[in-house]
């Protein structure tokens, strides 16, 4: 009976961990959307060597998935010491995602994820891996909340739920690393009407990505109002 249950329960958590996983990394991935980042990061470092681009994206991707694991382990210990209600939180987050994709759908540069005097600014600093390529180009407010989010559902279910979450951020800053560390082939290979029709569709998902916040946000809200009164 003991084996039974155990052969029937490692599937099903094995399948919870890789549906976490891969919902996970879709949201955070395109919310960071590493490969809008590609414009940027050449502009920066355009008087950069190709070994020093790489060396740069590395710093920044590292840079900014510990931003990102940072701000989702300790995002409710905050929200507690601010008063700030996590369905509240949702609903900030969803904000700011539908500013970021209108902004992507349209391919307008995003001033919530970087402005032009950041990237003039960036051009002329010696060290911009972390400042601003990692803040707030590749972890962002969005990209922030995102994290923020997905780690206090996690935390709703069982300790391992975090995993995939945690996961998913690691893979989205390799990711970032793969294509800032090649951003000259990138451009080449895509295009600017590639990248633009990518930022495009990365948009959409980001417009029901934070829809979803907002809905889940009021939902909590109000069904704490209720109960608390």
């Amino acid at each position: 009976m003991t084996t039974g249950r155990l052969g029937y329960v490692a599937p099903r958590v094995m399948g919870e961990l890789l549906s976490l996983g891969f919902v996970s990394f879709s949201a955070i991935f395109f919310v960071v959307d590493p490969f809008s980042a590609v414009p940027f990061f050449l502009a920066m470092t355009r008087r950069h060597s190709a070994e020093e681009r790489r060396v740069i994206a590395l710093r920044a991707s590292i840079a900014a998935g510990v931003v990102l694991a940072g701000f989702a382990l300790a995002g409710a210990w905050v929200f507690k010491l601010l008063g700030i209600s996590l369905g509240a939180f949702k609903i900030a987050g969803g904000v700011v995602l539908l500013l970021l994709a209108l902004d992507m759908i349209r391919t307008q540069p995003s001033r919530t994820r970087i402005t032009e005097g950041e990237v003039e600014a960036g051009a002329d600093k010696e060290d911009i891996a972390i400042v601003p390529l990692a803040m707030p180009l590749l972890a962002g407010p969005g990209g922030i909340a995102t994290a923020v989010v997905l780690m206090a559902r996690a935390r709703g279910g069982p300790w391992w739920h975090a995993l995939p979450v945690l996961v998913a951020i690691a893979l989205t800053a390799a990711a970032s690393y793969a294509i800032l560390a090649g951003a000259t082939r990138t451009e080449k290979v895509l295009g600017r009407t590639g990248l633009a029709i990518l930022e495009r569709a990365a948009g959409l998902l980001l417009v029901a990505i934070g829809i979803q916040f907002m809905l889940d946000g009021l939902s909590e809200s109000f069904v704490g109002r209720l109960l608390g009164g």
